[in-house]
């Protein structure tokens, strides 16, 4: 970045927001990285583990002195922050969050400021853990995953440009697409999978012979309910955020799945074949688009989306 910020306020210190914190100030890009958490040890561990420089006593007052204010708290919590924080912030200061939904996030934003700031740049990193809490922050944590940045075309375009400088100096891959657009790829991509391990490993733990069906597990299955690891209170949140565009992708998945059963039940070997290989040739494209990136598969071309803009470093 070529404007040094003086200080940069995280509100929530869980993965992402300790992640953040702990990036910022291992690179030096802020002379100050206060934090703020409801739960004052995670401030007082975030202390202990270098994450932040400061604990903020009183909110306001950092808020006030902040020239980014990040803010890492689940969804629902974003308005009653937003209500707070809004008296107290600059003219100027960057404002922007990690929610994993976007229109709900601008929606809460139009509801109390009225007119969103010019410098109200709602983002998204595409990266995360199932562990949770500061001690599990990681300053590399951003390094080769994308970070999606929502601007509305009222958004200060110095403003959208500073964050995405600060993201890719923390080795994040910057893109831009609508807050619609966002929530309706992120539905498809991260949301249906939490919510289809969520509801097999609840599934399965009903059966009379659960523990034998743990016990044998193979990889297959511990890959992909890994993610029903993740924090119930936030997925519960996300599911209330982006409902509708949640509810399509299920009922879509809901048909694919149906056609699939059918072709099981009629031993229709022409459709089972059609479906596994198109989905086989589907995994390898979206294997390049992964190239270059922290969920690298395997050596292939560098591919970018076509959903997204990359936001061009710097001097670019």
């Amino acid at each position: 970045m070529s404007d040094r910020l003086k200080c940069v306020l995280v509100v929530g210190l869980g993965l992402i927001g300790g992640s953040f914190a702990r990036a910022v100030k291992m690179r030096g890009l802020a002379d100050r990285v206060v934090g703020y958490d409801l739960n004052p040890q995670e401030c007082q561990l975030g202390l202990q583990l270098g994450v932040i420089d400061e604990q903020a006593e009183d909110l306001l007052q950092a808020a006030a002195e902040a020239d980014l204010v990040m803010l890492a708290v689940p969804v629902k919590a974003t308005e009653a922050l937003l209500e707070t924080l809004a008296p107290v912030l600059k003219p100027g200061t960057l404002l922007t969050d990690v929610g994993s939904t976007k229109m709900n996030i601008i929606e809460a934003g139009q509801r109390v400021f009225g007119n969103l700031p010019a410098c109200f740049v709602p983002g998204h990193p595409i990266a995360g853990a199932e562990k949770s809490g500061v001690q599990a922050s990681n300053a590399h944590l951003f390094e080769r995953h994308k970070v999606i940045l929502t601007p509305l075309p009222e958004t200060d375009a110095s403003a959208v440009s500073r964050l995405a400088s600060l993201w890719q100096a923390l080795g994040a891959d910057v893109l831009q697409m609508t807050p619609q657009r966002h929530d309706e790829v992120l539905a498809a991509t991260s949301h249906l999978p939490h919510i289809l391990a969520f509801s097999l490993v609840d599934t399965l733990a009903h059966e009379e012979q659960n523990k034998d069906i743990f016990r044998y597990a193979a990889g297959g299955f511990r890959d992909f309910t890994r993610i029903a690891a993740s924090d119930p209170v936030m997925w519960h949140d996300i599911c209330q955020a982006n409902r509708d565009a949640l509810l399509s992708q299920i009922d879509q998945f809901t048909t694919g799945l149906a056609r699939l059963r059918e072709a099981i039940d009629q031993g229709d070997s022409q459709t089972l074949l059609g479906i596994f290989t198109r989905a086989r040739v589907a995994r390898e494209y979206f294997s390049t688009l992964l190239s270059g990136t922290a969920y690298e598969l395997k050596p292939a071309a560098r591919s970018e989306t076509p959903t997204a803009e990359p936001v061009p470093s710097q001097g670019e």
